[in-house]
């Protein structure tokens, strides 16, 4: 996406008790995310429902309706914005975006960097414009996950950040609330390695990185890593990429 320009601050509605909303065709383009509260949006038509997380990006000549509940009035995060797109835009549809923690970052972020003016808080909040509306392209365009994938994906994510962990599979079967022959199984079809192997291979990636970032010895980083034997260390390092530890330092 490119030359992304705001027609109007960012900023944040919290609609009033007896809020109705009904645009007149749209003149550019308005994203708006809903950060609380409860409501429906009506586009040439069709309903959504709306909650935290909704968000859509409605493009110039739409026309779109919105009604809340007034005990549970929505907080509207937004702003107008020209865009030469050189790709797909997020659909005008809302999509449920289920990092909310994100969704808010970016959002303050962009309203902070706006209001700080100058060369830097305009640039700063062009480019969390830009990361929204990637955002919402992604929600809309990728599969959920399952709630087994979900997991799978947090598992991963915790052993890659932590290879030097004495990971187990029971222990991970136990985090997936399955059995180790269906931990596994649902494993492999995920990462396309067994547990043991994708441990291996964010070990080997973690050892790279120390032999080539740090000054640490082959040694230090084999014991590091959970290896007792150095020379098994090596040897599957060599194998896995090509070189020895000490040709890589």
């Amino acid at each position: 996406m490119t030359q992304l320009s705001f027609n109007s601050p960012p900023t944040y509605w919290r609609c009033e008790p007896g809020w109705f909303w009904h645009s007149r065709p749209l003149p550019d383009h308005l994203l708006w995310c809903v950060m609380d509260g409860v409501g429906e949006l009506t586009l040439d038509g069709r309903q959504e429902q709306l909650g935290p997380g909704s968000c859509a990006v409605f493009r110039p000549g739409d026309a779109p309706m919105a009604r809340h509940d007034p005990h549970r009035r929505l907080l509207v995060f937004g702003m107008h914005f020209d865009i030469e797109a050189d790709g797909e835009m997020p659909p005008p549809w809302p999509v449920r975006v289920q990092d909310m923690t994100l969704l808010g970052a970016l959002a303050r972020r962009c309203d902070r960097s706006f209001r700080r003016g100058g060369p830097l808080g305009a640039r700063h909040s062009l480019l969390c414009l830009e990361h929204l509306l990637c955002l919402l392209h992604e929600e809309a365009t990728d599969d959920a996950l399952g709630p087994v994938d979900a997991e799978l994906d947090r598992i991963t994510e915790a052993m890659r950040q932590d290879p030097s962990r004495r990971w187990t599979v029971t222990e991970l079967a136990r985090l997936a609330a399955l059995s180790r022959a269906q931990f596994t199984r649902r494993f492999i079809a995920y990462t396309g390695l067994t547990p043991a192997r994708y441990l291996i291979n964010v070990r080997l990636a973690r050892a790279h990185e120390l032999l080539t970032e740090t000054n640490m010895t082959v040694t230090q980083i084999a014991a590091t890593l959970g290896y007792i034997d150095v020379a098994y260390f090596s040897r599957q390092y060599k194998r896995h990429t090509g070189r020895a530890p000490s040709v890589a330092r």
